[in-house]
Order: structure tokens, then sequence, then C-alpha cells
């Protein structure tokens, strides 16, 4: 038996639907606890986008027990680490602490979870941060062009949406529209409560149950529709940047689909890492580019696979025409039995030593948990990566890089009458 994918994992679920799951790992002297909410920017409606994140943000301005500043001070005073993250389909509260301070964390994570005060005023100033936050993010299109993509490519459906919202959305937000969603939505069926460290599982449960245990047992349901390519094959905006920023890529497999595990192989070898194809060819051959990679994501309903890069403007129709001959490569000759066992390995590897840290072994499962309704064991998951061949990485191919539309999207300083190539 190989040990180090050995995962002693346990799982409760609370009478009002919260679900515990932890695993003990006793030879460390730390823990990492998680409140996971399965709602995300997919799940707004048109008027609130961005209020996910938002929420997220006001969580940490206050309770009745405890300010903004002591919420951040209970746990970083005693070493500790405090942080929050919004997606599309979930949101996560989560703590580092020392193993003696897991009681801390669960009571200041569970304070902010229920009692978060919503303050008004703190809610105005707080519209400020995000929106300086947009702006941020508008001015860094190396980020921003995998939003612009995502919202190319899943035009009119939910998954477009970008998390952080729009100035325009954020800066309408309204006190009770906020407050309603958040008590509508942060409902105990929903609700994950993860944790991985020097903890044990008895001692989690019973925080939980004497946290989260009163909530009242409701559970909301998600809209699932898969999402279509929408057709449109690019995008670009004006920027007077020194590169062209790009995404290139398609619709692909979601969460429940079993063809994932061969689409982050075929990834794997296209643009995944600095030995890929794209990499050696682009970059390393032709000094093309700084960076150029490859990578694939999945939803509840729906995926997608893309590549994405900076180049100069004057080489930006040579770059896009070499993925395109990567992509036909793949399509005619599939890839080499090294690449495969290259790449299955490379995959094990960063999942096992994944393992070394706490965090990522609590996100692992509560994301895991809510996603999938179990924890799908790792033996499992390096298992089916095993199992892709040459037949399937064809298959997966031909459905990817040849039969879905592809989209592109661009950021750079393109001429005003510039079309796409």
């Amino acid at each position: 038996m190989d040990h180090s994918l050995t995962e002693n994992i346990e799982q409760t679920t609370l009478d009002n639907g919260v679900r515990v799951v932890s695993e003990t790992v006793p030879h460390v002297h730390s823990a990492a606890i998680g409140i996971f909410v399965g709602v995300g920017s997919r799940d707004e409606p048109e008027p609130l986008r961005g209020v996910s994140h938002f929420i997220e943000h006001m969580l940490f301005k206050g309770t009745p027990r405890r300010n903004a500043r002591q919420i951040a001070d209970e746990i970083e005073s005693r070493g500790g680490q405090l942080n929050a993250y919004t997606t599309k389909e979930m949101t996560c509260y989560e703590a580092r602490v020392l193993s003696e301070d897991v009681a801390l964390a669960m009571d200041v994570l569970t304070d902010m979870f229920r009692n978060s005060l919503f303050d008004p005023e703190e809610m105005e100033r707080e519209k400020r941060v995000v929106l300086e936050e947009i702006k941020m993010y508008e001015d860094t299109p190396e980020e921003l062009i995998h939003d612009v993509f995502e919202a190319t490519l899943f035009a009119r459906h939910p998954l477009g949406r970008p998390v952080i919202g729009t100035e325009e959305t954020v800066a309408h937000l309204q006190h009770e529209d906020v407050l309603h969603y958040w008590r509508t939505q942060y409902l105990p069926g929903r609700v994950v409560v993860a944790a991985a460290g020097n903890l044990t599982h008895r001692q989690l449960v019973q925080l939980t149950s004497d946290m989260l245990g009163d909530m009242p047992a409701l559970s909301g349901k998600r809209d699932l529709r898969r999402p279509r390519p929408s057709g449109r094959s690019r995008q670009m905006r004006r920027r007077e940047t020194e590169q062209v920023h790009f995404c290139m890529g398609t619709s692909a497999y979601s969460k429940q689909d079993r063809e994932r595990y061969a689409l982050s192989i075929l990834s794997n070898v296209l643009g995944g890492n600095m030995s890929s194809r794209l990499f050696q060819e682009v970059r390393e051959k032709r000094g093309l580019v700084y960076n150029i990679a490859s990578y694939g994501r999945t939803y509840q309903d729906g995926g997608f696979f893309c590549v994405f890069g900076g180049t100069s403007l004057e080489t930006y129709d040579e770059v896009l025409r070499l993925i395109r001959v990567e992509f036909d490569k793949i399509l005619n000759e599939g890839i080499t039995n090294d690449e495969l066992v290259k790449a299955r390995t490379q995959v094990r590897g960063a999942l096992v030593i994944g393992l070394e840290s706490m965090a990522s072994r609590m996100h692992r499962y509560g994301e895991t948990l809510l996603a999938f309704g179990r924890i799908i064991p790792l033996a499992e998951v390096l298992a089916e990566y095993e199992a892709v061949t040459h037949e399937r990485i064809a298959r997966v191919a031909r459905q990817v890089l040849h039969d879905n539309p592809m989209t592109l999207t661009a950021i750079g300083p393109f001429p005003a009458r510039r079309r796409a190539a």
C-alpha cells in the first residue's frame, strides 16, 4: 500500500444539513479550517452582479462581539491567518491556526458567518474598496483577459459573469438587497465545514454543532443548464499596453464528465509546464513570448479549455498561427507514449505534494464535497488518470480542438480599425 496516498477522512452531517468533513494529521502542529458555502457569482440575479464577492468583504467588517480589527487581531495575534475567496460556484472563509487555537478559529469564523452587522456606513465604504479593486483588475490585462474570455465564450449564461461584478452593479448595491441575498443564500444545506491538521473529527463536529447547529434546516437549489459556446469567435479591446494578452479556446467538460481527466492530460502536454509543446516551440525555440500556457476549468454544468499568453503586436498573428499548428499536430498525430507517461507522473506528483499542505487538504475536501456530494479518494483520482489512453486523448482532442468553435479574445494596442486574425 502506498501510504503517501492515505487520507483518513471522516464525515458527519448535522440534523440541519450542515456537512462536516475533516482529516486528522497528528504529526503537524497546526490546522486549516474552512466554512464553504455553495453560492457564487453564477447564482446572482442580473442587477446584483458581484454581490457574492461583496458579501465576502462585508463578513470581515464586524459583528456585535467583534469589530473589523478584532476579527483580524484574534487570529493574527496568535500567529494564524484569516482569509476568504469567492468563485463562480462557491465562497470560502478560512483560518490557519495552531492546533491549540482550533476552537478560537471556529468561534471567529462562525461569528462572521452568522452575525455580521452589514452596517450601512461600512457598506458604502466597502463599495469604494471593491470599486478600486475592479479598477485595479481592469489595469491588469494579463488577468482581465481570462474574464473577457469567459464572458465571450459563455455569453448570456451565468458562467460568463465576472465574480467581482461591474462598477455599475457594485455601485448600485442596496443595503436591503445585500442582506436579503445573504439571508436567503447562506443556508445550512449549502454549507460544508472542512478541516485538516492536528484536530479530531469529534472536536470539529461538536464545535460546528454548537455554533451552526441551531440554523434552520433549509437548502437552496441551483439552476443548472449546460452552456453553449456563443459562436463569437473573437473580442478585442484597445489598450496602450506593450503586449497583446490573449486567450484562445472553447467549451469543454463539466465536473460530472469523466473525460475531464483526459483533457487535463492533454492540457499538460500542450501547455501545462515549461517542458510542454507550446512553451518549447513558441518561447524556447522562437523567443516570441515570455509566458504561454494552457489550462482547463470545470463547473457543475460546463467547462472550458484555453491557451493564453502575451506577445508583441508585431508577433501576435505568428503566435496564434503556431498555436493552431500545435493543435493540428495533436489532432493528426496524437501524443507520444513518453508524453502520456510523463503527464501522468507530473499530475501524480502535484497531487501528492499538495498533501503536504493542510490548507490544500482542507480546500480539496470542502470544494470536492460541495461539487460532488462526496470526497473522491486520491487513489480514485490517480486511477482515473492512469486509465487515460491514447484513444481517449484522440477523442477528447477531436471534440475540444476540432468539433467545438474556437473563441479568441485579446487585449492590446490594436489599431482602431484592425480586425482579428
